[in-house]
Order: structure tokens, then C-alpha cells, then sequence
């Protein structure tokens, strides 16, 4: 155990072993509900699809387990010990990017705002009727924003301008929104 500490205390290892204590402090920090995981993106090296924190992570690891390798296996003066500072960020490198892929999956896009985001909100009817062919109604988004929106509502009841209704479904193909008359006393 002793020559492990020594080797993880012995320069180049020692820039990784520290920033591995960092690491493994700040996800100890998440563990325990003190902070949340970072959730910035990082473009760099083609690093990019999942949160900073885990690239970092993942590459600090890696360089960190080369470069205790590269010592053990290539002892020698200052130009060994520079070159296995460099193939192991190297390395860090080129696995945590291979690994990116894979992680990728795990960390889906920000998909944006959907039509589907409507379904299950109020309306206010704005056209003079709405029924199965015809409508339009206004809706609130959940920033704030508002649009116009095309509805259709089944049955005969006739629905008209500044009724208020709510979204129930969302039809893609004919792309408008079915809506039923919102009952005035629930609200």
C-alpha cells in the first residue's frame, strides 16, 4: 500500500491524484443532496451531449489511471515523467470522448417547446363558434407566452368567443386541438 501512495504522490501522478480527491469530493457533495449535478454541456475535443461534471469526471479518472500506469511501467528523469503527463491527458482524452457516445444516449437533447405541451391546458375560444370543422382559441404557454391555436370540438354544443375551454388532445395530422367546454364550476 505504501508504494501505491508514493506512486500516486510522485510527479506526474500527483496533478491527477489531486484533482481526483476533487472529484470524488464534489460527488460525494452531490451524493448527499448538498449540491446538483452541473448540467452545462461542454463542446471541447468533441466532449459535447452530456454534462460537464461527468466528461470531467470521466477524464480526470482516466488520465489519473494512465499516468499511475505510465510511472509504475516507465520510471525515469524529468522527459519520461513530462511524457507521461502528456500520453495520459492523451489518453484521458480519447476514452472519455470514445465514451461520450454511449453517455450521449443517457443525457437526451432539450427537445424545446411541443404542440403536445398545450394538452391539459385552458383556452379562451377567440373565432364566433367552434365545432368539428372550425376554431380558434388563444392559450397560454407555461413561460408566459401566448398563441393562437386551431381547435375542433366534438358533439353540438357550439362553443363561442371568450368561452373557456380546455385542451384534451392534440390531432398531428389535421394539426389542431380538441377541446372540451371548461365546467364554470370548477373553477
Amino acid at each position: 500500500m505504501g508504494e501505491f501512495v508514493a506512486t500516486a504522490l510522485r510527479f506526474p501522478v500527483v496533478l491527477f491524484t489531486f484533482l481526483l480527491v476533487a472529484v470524488i469530493l464534489y460527488w460525494l457533495i452531490v451524493a448527499l443532496g448538498v449540491s446538483d449535478m452541473d448540467s452545462a454541456d461542454v463542446e471541447a475535443f468533441g466532449l459535447g451531449g452530456v454534462p460537464l461534471t461527468i466528461a470531467v469526471s470521466l477524464l480526470v479518472l482516466v488520465a489519473w489511471f494512465a499516468a499511475l500506469v505510465g510511472t509504475v511501467l516507465l520510471p525515469g528523469g524529468a522527459l519520461v515523467s513530462i511524457g507521461v503527463l502528456l500520453g495520459a491527458l492523451l489518453i484521458g482524452l480519447l476514452v472519455t470522448r470514445l465514451a461520450m457516445a454511449p453517455l450521449h444516449r443517457l443525457f437526451p437533447d432539450d427537445t424545446g417547446a411541443s404542440r403536445v405541451d398545450f394538452v391539459g391546458r385552458t383556452c379562451v375560444v377567440r373565432t364566433g363558434q367552434v365545432d368539428q370543422t372550425f376554431g380558434q382559441a388563444e392559450v397560454t404557454a407555461p413561460d408566459g407566452s401566448s398563441a393562437v391555436i386551431q381547435v375542433r370540438k366534438a358533439g353540438d354544443d357550439a362553443l363561442g368567443a371568450g368561452d373557456t375551454a380546455v385542451i384534451y388532445d392534440y390531432d398531428p395530422d389535421g394539426e389542431f386541438f380538441w377541446i372540451s367546454p371548461l365546467d364554470s364550476s370548477l373553477t
